[in-house]
């Protein structure tokens, strides 16, 4: 997911309503959420300094490990050391392709093409780093997520920070532990029920009716919205019903062939105007360091970069950890290790594609929007694959619209874990809110409540403060893991059960 950004204006007397009276309520909050602060000239979010921070932190406390067990990563996806017994509902494949669905969408296209514009090239060498230093937060917080998590009679897990945050915070009070635990669970169900549910089932019918024609074309009536909307609804409660399992099963198929398509259209661009390459890898070296940049110098082009990639990978924000903790693992740091690479495919890979390609591309819109970013990122983006074909972005409207409905399919499970921790996991309770997501799916569809949904990312953000915290007062218990990881394999007791997860020491190097 990202950090929310609705362009259009509200298009009904209920929606200015709504608009009008949550107006103050969502500035109020979102003016202590994204609190700025001004360095070099360069004002930007309190948050982005937060998160940035912690990931700075523990990738010192942990060593860089993610740079040395990226092989082993890859390893334990594979199932190299998982065996059919071990307790969970997923596969570490699965795992990772539910939480990534939750974060590869819009934002990785259109808030790139934004920040771009705002930043110029050396916005994405900033966002690279970023990225890879969120690398190790997912690793210590998808750890805790599976280490602290519990499972029911039922076999269904209940993981994450709702489980890890009262352990964190117990030291301080029970009243203390309790309070915070709620405030995050409230916040992570506001989002998956209006940030990650209704705001995507607006943005999937945006793209979709654009693709197939936009005023003229078949979604131009007055009733499309409503009608789209309810086959959409039908379509996320045939798959969230199932819980993260059916969720699984449709992410671990959607998310890696819309990574490939996406990045396989990006590489096309790139063969296209191959001859554009050396000069956009120049510009995003020189841009990142310039003085003189667009936007006020190295540290203005820093900010924008590490603010992307923060928005973009959610590497802090604890969402993560509630679909990790679900993976089938006897050892919860090997959930961890699997967890680490997706900040890397999110923003590495797939946000880095997209500012190379509308570099390279080199469009038009791309040349006026520089300093400004006031077109719009989908709209770059789209310009970009139009190099291709004229009618190539029609299936990158396609392609985002399918990014958004696994976004939602995942956030749905999310705002559901958030529920359990509030009302109970009750099969009635879980069926109401399960029903509520549905409702709000078409409220989405027909309506844009921007302010409501501009509370709800705020909502979200907030997380961040919270779990942060959280992970600071457990990291030494994810070492302690991490070493009792590599001394069993060591001492060779992989007859263990307790250790059939363990790796070979010299994986790490």
């Amino acid at each position: 997911m990202n950090s929310i950004q609705l362009h259009a204006e509200p298009v009904s007397p209920v929606d200015d309503a709504i608009n009008s009276w949550f107006d103050p309520i969502a500035t109020w909050f979102g003016n202590i959420i994204f609190f700025p602060i001004t360095i070099g000239g360069a004002s930007f979010p309190f948050v982005v300094v937060w998160l940035i921070f912690a990931a700075l932190v523990f990738t010192i406390y942990f060593g860089f490990i993610q740079a040395r067990a990226a092989k082993l990563s890859i390893e334990i996806i594979r199932g190299k050391f998982s065996t059919k017994d071990d307790p969970g509902e997923v596969t570490h494949f699965q795992a990772l392709a539910s939480a990534l669905s939750g974060t590869v969408g819009l934002g990785n296209i259109a808030g790139v093409g934004v920040a771009i514009a705002l930043g110029g090239p050396g916005a994405t060498f900033w966002m690279i780093v970023a990225g890879l230093l969120g690398m190790c937060t997912k690793f210590v917080e998808c750890t805790l997520g599976a280490k602290y998590r519990e499972i029911d009679e039922n076999g269904v897990v209940h993981g994450g920070p709702f489980k890890y945050l009262p352990v964190a915070f117990r030291r301080f009070s029970r009243p203390v532990a309790t309070t915070l635990t709620g405030l995050f669970a409230i916040a992570i169900l506001i989002f998956g029920v209006v940030g990650g549910g209704m705001f995507q089932a607006n943005q999937t019918f945006a793209q979709v009716r654009t693709a197939t024609g936009g005023d003229d074309g078949i979604l131009a009536g007055p009733f499309a919205s409503l009608i789209f909307g309810i086959v959409f609804a039908v379509l996320v409660a045939l798959v969230i019903l199932g819980g993260i399992r059916s969720i699984a099963k449709v992410t671990d198929k959607l998310v890696p062939g819309m990574a490939i398509f996406y990045v396989v259209s990006c590489l096309l661009v790139l063969g296209l105007n191959y001859s554009n390459i050396p000069h956009a890898v120049g510009e995003i070296f020189s841009g990142a360091f310039n003085p003189q940049g667009i936007a006020g110098g190295v540290i203005g082009v820093m900010i924008i970069g590490f603010q992307r990639s923060a928005f973009s990978n959610e590497a802090g924000i604890g969402s993560a950890p509630i679909a990790h903790s679900a993976v089938k693992t006897r050892r919860p740091i090997s959930e961890g290790f699997v967890a680490l690479l997706e900040p890397f495919i999110d923003t590495v890979i797939v946000c880095t594609m997209t500012a190379l390609t509308i570099i390279v591309a080199n469009q038009a819109s791309y040349r006026e929007d520089l300093g400004a970013g006031e077109i719009g990122g989908v709209a770059l983006a789209s310009d970009a694959f139009s190099t291709v074909a004229s009618w190539y972005p029609a299936l990158l409207a396609i392609a985002v619209a399918l990014f958004a409905f696994s976004t939602l399919i995942t956030w749905a499970y999310y705002g559901e874990q958030a529920w359990s921790f509030l009302f109970g996991n009750a099969k009635a309770s879980v069926t109401v809110f399960r029903t509520l997501v549905c409702v709000f799916v078409v409220i989405g569809c027909v309506a844009t409540f921007s302010k409501v949904v501009e509370f709800a990312d705020a909502a979200l953000f907030m997380c961040a403060f919270i779990n942060i915290l959280g992970l600071y007062l457990l990291m030494p218990v994810v070492k302690k893991e991490m070493k009792k990881y590599l001394a069993d394999r060591r001492a060779g007791t992989l007859g263990d059960p307790e250790t059939k997860d363990a790796v070979p020491v010299d994986a790490l190097g």
